[in-house]
């Protein structure tokens, strides 16, 4: 074998390694975090260790023939342990400590053992690739080679059971995750299988050294793909999901930072755009604040009161029908500075709650929808508004800007709490 799926898969184990070693590095003593650490770093090197030419290195470095098998062999048992305990650590439990002790002081003492039967064995000619199937007569070699083998299919089959198991009781992307890491367990258990077949035929006197070197690599190969997928899957998925909703509510704020660019340009107040996409939103909801702080001498009260209480005998919440008078009140107040009108400086201290402090995220998102769906019509409604002296015009206005807002009202129980917004129209 030339090591190529060796090779690939401590490529692929290595890269969900990566992110899990920067997360060690500030969190040492969770246990958890180490369990995830110790399976990704040594199942890598159970794939680096056994590819033949690293094999071919170490006996020639080492000047011992085939001392890279027992290296091997005791990385692949440390690795089964590790295995073990992560699902234990993940399942957590009152008894989760003593039961990672008993694991993993079972697993050191195989790892003591393999020492040992490899030192009073005799492994004098090299084998790079056969090394299980030509060395499964000689004594002490013979028990270590069981050993490791019985070892490792003891906790692949365990971990996998025990994750499928725990599967069945959990929602979402935990389950995903463990009946990934199941299945791929599982997998590899056929590394195992093929190797103890393979040796027990060399006993019987057959040669079944196929089984060994060319099919094995296959299922271990598969089997830590589908294990670091299922690892990383709930840690990815939970960071997948805040950067997907983050980038939802920095799309449908587009609309109110738009309707803000003007003035925020003219007084110098609009920031430039971050180069790090994950500093965009924070960007974007800094440019809208900024603009609405500027924009609070301009914001008629009476406005937003009339329109806000027309819009509240037509919706079916005050959530809704804020939104709605929100929407005309900030688009009033932007014609009117860039027009140059007078500011309702005298009556600051008595403007509505709504309008003095419109700092959530989910508040500027529902905004931001109802100016996109309004954008056709709100001007027209906010001029109307805005020249209207009595009150029977101004009652005519807000049912036009309430009619200008019907569809942009969305329902207040479909946002969820930043850092992202889900639900509602796309920018």
């Amino acid at each position: 074998m030339s090591g190529l799926i060796n090779y690939g898969s401590c490529s692929v184990l290595w890269m969900g390694l990566a992110p899990k070693l920067r997360d060690l590095l500030g969190h040492r003593r969770d246990p958890y975090l180490r369990a995830i650490t110790a399976v990704l770093a040594l199942a890598s090197l159970c794939f680096l260790l056994g590819a033949p030419p690293t094999v071919g290195v170490i006996n020639e470095v080492s000047h011992v023939p085939n001392l890279a098998a027992p290296l091997t062999y005791a990385n692949i048992t440390a690795y089964s342990a590790s295995s073990l305990v992560l699902v234990v650590y993940w399942q957590g439990g009152p008894r989760v400590h003593r039961t990672a002790r008993r694991w993993t002081l079972g697993y050191a003492a195989v790892i003591v053992a393999i020492g040992i039967l490899f030192a009073l064995g005799d492994a004098s000619t090299e084998r790079r690739s056969d090394f299980d199937t030509y060395y499964a007569t000689t004594p002490f070699i013979r028990e270590m080679i069981v050993l490791y083998l019985v070892a490792h299919l003891t906790a692949v089959t365990v971990t996998g059971v025990r994750s499928l198991r725990w599967a069945r009781a959990v929602t979402g992307r935990l389950r995903v995750g463990l009946v990934t890491l199941g299945v791929g367990t599982m997998t590899g258990a056929g590394y195992s299988v093929c190797k103890l077949v393979a040796v027990a035929a060399r006993w019987s006197g057959r040669d079944w050294s196929l089984l060994s070197t060319d099919l094995s690599p296959g299922f271990a190969g598969i089997g830590a793909f589908l294990t670091v997928i299922g690892v990383l899957l709930p840690l990815l998925g939970r960071r997948l999901t805040h950067w997907y909703d983050s980038w939802r509510t920095y799309r449908r704020l587009r609309p109110l930072e738009q309707e803000l660019a003007d003035l925020n340009v003219r007084r110098s107040l609009r920031m430039p755009r971050p180069l790090s996409p994950g500093l965009w939103l924070t960007w974007r909801e800094t440019n809208i604040h900024n603009g609405l702080k500027a924009l609070e001498p301009h914001l008629d009260h009476d406005l937003f009161d009339r329109v806000y209480a027309h819009e509240s005998r037509q919706a079916d919440g005050s959530r809704r029908a804020g939104t709605a008078a929100l929407a005309v009140t900030v688009a009033t107040a932007v014609r009117s500075e860039r027009a140059g009108r007078p500011a309702f400086a005298s009556r600051m201290d008595d403007l509505p709650l709504q309008l003095q402090v419109v700092k959530d995220v989910t508040d500027l998102v529902h905004v931001a929808d109802a100016l996109a769906d309004s954008a056709s019509t709100s001007s027209a409604a906010s001029a109307s508004f805005a020249a209207s002296a009595s009150v029977a015009a101004s009652a005519s206005v807000a049912a036009c800007a309430s009619a200008s807002l019907e569809q942009a009202r969305a329902p207040s129980d479909t946002l969820p709490p930043r850092p992202g917004v889900e639900g509602g129209s796309e920018a």
